[in-house]
């Protein structure tokens, strides 16, 4: 049985997806950007942007009954060069361990305060292993 999950952001309802989908023991997360769903305010930093955007990624996959740790693939897709500094920080810190198969793109996002875009698969239990 097919499992959906929302993060309560009001872009799920508008545009119709899920922020996760678990299928069996997989979770495919969306497309996720650095707004703060509690308060809808995406803050200018890009790093911030990232440590929001794991955030619900992380607040999802908990709802599956998986985490971080449990990442296979995960996607990246920046606005600018210029940021990658910034958002490897954060990258690095959150996936050291996990160390998921990754693609970094350089793009345009949907609205112009959205610096990064993180999108990411896993496979509940996969980082007991």
């Amino acid at each position: 049985m097919v499992q959906r999950i929302s993060s309560g952001s009001p872009f799920e309802s508008r545009i119709g997806y899920s922020r996760a989908v678990v299928d069996g023991d997989m979770v495919y997360v969306s497309g996720t950007t650095g707004y703060d769903y509690a308060n809808l305010e995406m803050p200018d930093d890009v790093a911030a942007q990232t440590r929001n955007a794991l955030g619900t990624i992380e607040k999802a996959l908990r709802e599956a009954g998986s985490g971080l740790n449990d990442i296979l693939r995960v996607r990246y897709y920046l606005t600018d060069m210029a940021h990658y500094d910034a958002v490897v920080e954060v990258l690095g810190a959150a996936f050291a361990e996990v160390r998921p198969a990754a693609t970094m793109v350089v793009c345009g996002l949907t609205a112009p305060e959205m610096k990064i875009e993180i999108e990411a698969t896993a496979r509940i239990g996969a980082g007991a292993r």
